[in-house]
Order: C-alpha cells, then structure tokens, then sequence
C-alpha cells in the first residue's frame, strides 16, 4: 500500500503538468489583439428622425406634419439615436424641400434656405450624443403672416462625420386650398413625348399622366391614367419623358397628354408629330432628280441634232436682195426700170 506521502508528490506532478500545458494557450489568448472599428462604423451607425409622442403623435413617423394659420408657431422634437459604444456629434441646418427633379441630394448642399426652411429653427445647431442614447432637439416652425393657404415642405438635414439624413418637414398652411394642375410645352423627339407639369395651385400634389395619339388612319397610342413618380409642391415645374417606342414609319399624329391630381386638379395639352421615313424618301427624291436632268440634257441634244445648218435653207439670202425675195425678182425688177426709161428717151 504506498504511503499518502507518495500520493501526494504525485498528485502535485499532475496539477504541474496541467498547469504547464494550459500556459502557451492563456499566453496565446492574451496576446491576440482586439478587433479594431470598422472606420465611420459609429458615424453609419447612428439614426435620426422624429420624435415620438410629439405633435401628431405616433410611433416611427417617416417625416414631420405640421398645421397651423399663418402666424402660428408650431413646434415639434427631432431624435437622434446613437447605439455604438462612442460619442456622435452630429450637425443640424434647416433647408428647403430637396426638388423632385433632383432626386433629393440637392437639400445636403451649403446653400441656405431661401423658402419654407427659413421659417425652421433647431434649439441647438450640433447636438453630441453619449453612446447607447438616444436625444431629442425641439424645433420651431413660425409661419409669417399674410401667407397663402396650402402645403409647403422643408427638411432638417444632420450630418455627423461622412453620414448625412435629410428628415422632411411637411407644412400645412390653414385656409382655403385651391388644386391647380397644367401640362405644357409638349413636345415629340423621336420616340420620346417631352412634356412638363407645372403646380399653379397651394396644395402638394401627387399628379396621373394619361396618354393618348391619333393618327390619320386611327388610334397610335392609348394609355390609362396611371401615378407618376413625382410630388409637386406649390409652383413647382418639373419635366418629365414618355417613351413611346412604336412610332409610325409614316403618319401624322396628334399627342394628348391628361393629368389629374386630387382636389379636382386637371390639365391636358396636345402636339402635332409627323413621322416619315427619311432615308427612303430622300433616296427617292435624288433618284427622280437625276432622272429629270437626264431626261432635259437628252431632249437638248436631240433639238441639236435636228436644227438645220447656219446659211442654208430657204430663209438664207444674197447680198444685196431684199430678204425673203429671190435674186431673180431683182433683175426683174432692174430690167422694167430700163424699158420705162427707154419709153421716155
């Protein structure tokens, strides 16, 4: 039987022994460097919109909506989460509306606002954010006195590092609202309708293009009322294209174009196209002229050919005779002359 002496050397060789083999891994798991941050992770990171329980309360707003008579002051609180693990600093400017032909981009430029966001101010210009946080900035909306009735639209544009968000501000000025729609400057370039729609009333509008095209023998086109991918603010114009890719090869046709909106709101204008195949006619038309200047330069030839000689024929005369009279008529003449002067002798 070993003596608990002998059992516990061994049992202290086998703690060694653990010991030693768990070593190189500890040291291999402390030297392995952290992962370093993607760079801007915490400026993509971050999300700004509007706030909850604010005026038009609701959970997850897409933009701000906003109503009041001119001379309110309405008033409402932008959010901006931040959910890394450092502090964001994040910018705040008030701007206009981005234009819908310019797709949105053109509210992140320098310029000032010149229009609706000029009534817009943020309670603090830059805003930092601790991590895991989410903050709320009031803002204002003061609608001057004395302006029209109808719907206007602005943007609070926050940028932090290389990230930028534009969160629109949808404006409703009280009173009565007038929906006023034109289409204009219509236009066909090959298979293409070039047209554009102007906004002439207070409201924003969210137009329908029908389109129709008559041509001599009947219907080229016909198309259904359907949404356009635009939102027209008051007096705003975009130009808009339709394709129309079966085009006549030869025909003369009337374009109508009809857009409606909502509140009544209507316009409809036409245009005249003409199409014909150039390439054919053009070739047509060279082919008969050359065949007319053939045509004239062998009817000269042959007028050549059959006019008779200079100084023969019975219209040439002698010198001395009278023309249209022969030589003998002459003598005749000359020989009555002697016989009545020899009468007379």
């Amino acid at each position: 039987m070993p003596s608990s002496t002998g059992h516990q050397a061994r049992l202290a060789l086998v703690v060694l022994l653990l010991a030693l083999a768990m070593t190189p891994v500890d040291a291999a798991v402390a030297r392995t460097p952290k992962p370093s941050p993607a760079p801007h992770r915490t400026s993509a990171g971050w999300t700004a919109g509007p706030a909850t329980g604010g005026a038009g309360e609701g959970v997850g707003r897409p933009s701000f909506y906003l109503e009041g008579p001119p001379g309110a002051v309405l008033q409402d609180r932008l959010s901006v989460t931040n959910p890394g693990t450092e502090p964001v600093t994040v910018g705040l400017r008030a701007t206009d509306a981005p234009d819908p032909e310019e797709n949105g981009p053109a509210v992140r430029t320098g310029r000032a606002a010149a229009g609706t966001g000029a009534w817009l101010r943020t309670a603090v210009p830059e805003l930092t954010v601790p991590p895991r946080t989410r903050a709320e900035v009031p803002f204002s909306v003061t609608v001057p006195v004395g302006t029209p009735p109808g719907d206007r639209s602005a943007a609070i544009v926050v940028r932090g590092g290389d990230h930028a968000v534009d969160v629109r501000v949808r404006l409703r000025v009280g009173g009565p609202t007038l929906a006023a729609l034109t289409v204009e400057d219509v236009t066909v370039s090959g298979r293409t309708i070039h047209y554009a729609l102007v906004n002439r009333g207070n409201t924003v509008l969210a137009p329908r293009l029908a389109v129709e095209a008559d041509g001599v023998f009947g219907t080229l086109l016909q198309r259904g009322s359907r949404a356009l991918p635009v939102e027209l603010g008051p007096g705003q114009r975009v130009r808009l294209t339709e394709p129309w890719r079966e085009v006549p090869a030869l025909d003369a046709a009337t374009v109508r174009l009809r857009v409606t909106a909502a509140g009544g709101a209507h316009g409809e204008a036409t245009a005249r196209a003409v199409f014909v195949p150039w390439v054919p006619v053009t070739g047509g038309a060279l082919l008969l002229l050359a065949t007319a200047v053939a045509g004239a330069s062998g009817y000269r030839r042959r007028r050549a050919r059959g006019r008779p000689a200079r100084g023969s024929g019975p219209s040439a005369h002698v010198d001395g005779a009278a023309p249209g009279r022969a030589p003998g008529d002459r003598q005749g003449s000359d020989t009555r002359h002697l016989v009545k002067a020899g009468g007379e002798s």
